[in-house]
């Protein structure tokens, strides 16, 4: 073994740092090490697991891609997917693709005898993904398309539901409008209903069967509005997709979730910049605590220090054996801090007692994702940087003179 290893754990084991003024630093040495994993595994766990939980759930619910017609505008009402050059069978055989389906969309007016809503009203087909939709229902059934004849089931949201005061089997006229033409009534049964926590799909969004909008708009039978692509990983979003776009046709174009919703992605990114400042603020706040642990640690050895060089050593060997000092002092305070961190959010992760305000947050609990790389390089990064940043007061040790040092009481 090497002397300043060999040195400097002698030194942190020693049963004289329990009666003297080492104690009391290298409590507060490993406090504030504790408290910087704490905070830098919450930050990361939390800011990571809320862009990831809001990602999800406009991927989830819209699909992670959609392919729309060029003739689409900002209107709600989808315009006829080109079916020159579309192969579907090709785009589910990629491999990072999980599933595709059809969807065509109308605007529409929900009305009861007392209120009335504003809502898009998303046809779908008998390909639907009943199963990954199911993590946003609160009661009922999704639709049950077979696309032969009408299926005049709807899924609504929860907030419609309470606009509208529907309940499960609750009949509602809706009013479908076209130009020049009178208006198309349509009564429907209340299915299901679910609860997103995106404002934006929530507030208006209600699930029913294709055939209507077909009807509505004057579609053919086998023609659609758009398809909705879900890929295996929900990260596989804002890649370049080429593969994809060889088999979409010519006369569409991919749009992506977060393209679809830009308020969101915008306030997503923000999540970035605060992530990256509190890690660095922490991380200042420890280095600086372990400086100054170091350096009262050398203030209160020097006896020891001017010995060791009376006996030979370096300034480089005894710089070394104190920082090594100092970085095993930390390992206590990274142990703690991440038992307390790591507690923290598995309490959090699995009964969500931290809650929140869907209408400003996308999400009614605070997300946790535990990333096992995100958590060892938190305390690997610490241990690193503290490292690197010691070595600059550690050449204090090279102004102590052996003689005067001796001599220190």
């Amino acid at each position: 073994m090497k002397f300043p290893l060999y040195f400097s754990r002698k030194i942190a084991f020693s049963k004289d740092n329990k009666n003297n003024l080492s104690r009391v630093i290298i409590v507060i040495g490993r406090l504030s090490v504790a408290i910087g994993i704490i905070v830098s595994l919450i930050t990361i766990s939390t800011g990571y697991g809320s862009k990831k939980a809001i990602k999800e759930r406009l991927a989830d619910f819209n699909g992670h891609l959609n392919v729309k017609s060029t003739r689409s505008n900002s209107s709600y009402n989808t315009s006829i997917l080109d079916n020159n050059g579309l192969n579907t069978t090709k785009i589910t055989e990629i491999p990072s693709v999980a599933g595709v389906q059809k969807y065509a969309t109308v605007t529409g007016i929900m009305r009861t005898e007392k209120d009335f809503a504003g809502i898009i009203f998303k046809g779908v087909g008998k390909d639907f993904d009943s199963l990954r939709f199911k993590k946003f229902l609160l009661e009922g059934t999704a639709p049950k398309v077979t696309e032969k004849g009408y299926y005049n089931g709807v899924t609504i949201s929860q907030k419609l539901a309470a606009d509208l005061h529907l309940k499960l089997h609750d009949s509602i006229v809706t009013i479908f409008s076209k130009a020049d033409q009178q208006p198309i009534y349509r009564n429907f049964e209340v299915v299901g209903i679910y609860k997103t926590d995106i404002k934006m799909i929530d507030d208006q969004m209600v699930l029913g069967g294709i055939n209507h909008v077909r009807k509505i708009q004057d579609m053919k039978p086998d023609e659609i509005g758009g398809l909705d692509i879900f890929f295996k990983n929900v990260n596989d979003i804002d890649k370049p997709h080429p593969d994809i776009e060889k088999f979409i046709g010519y006369k569409n174009f991919i749009e992506t979730a977060t393209e679809k919703y830009p308020q969101i992605t915008d306030w997503i990114s923000i999540f970035d910049v605060n992530i990256a400042l509190i890690i660095v603020i922490m991380l200042i706040v420890v280095i600086i605590n372990i400086i100054m642990v170091l350096l009262i640690l050398i203030i209160e050895r020097t006896n020891s220090i001017g010995l060791l060089k009376t006996l030979g050593a370096t300034n480089s060997q005894i710089r070394a054996t104190f920082i090594n000092y100092t970085l095993i002092i930390m390992v206590p305070g990274l142990v703690l801090g991440n038992a307390i961190g790591l507690t923290l959010l598995l309490i959090q992760r699995f009964f969500g007692i931290i809650k929140l305000n869907p209408a400003n947050y996308y999400v009614s609990t605070v997300p946790v994702d535990l990333d096992p790389l995100a958590i060892i390089s938190i305390s690997v990064g610490i241990l690193i940087i503290s490292g690197l940043a010691l070595i600059i007061p550690s050449y204090l040790i090279s102004k102590i003179s052996p003689v005067k040092a001796i001599k220190y009481n």
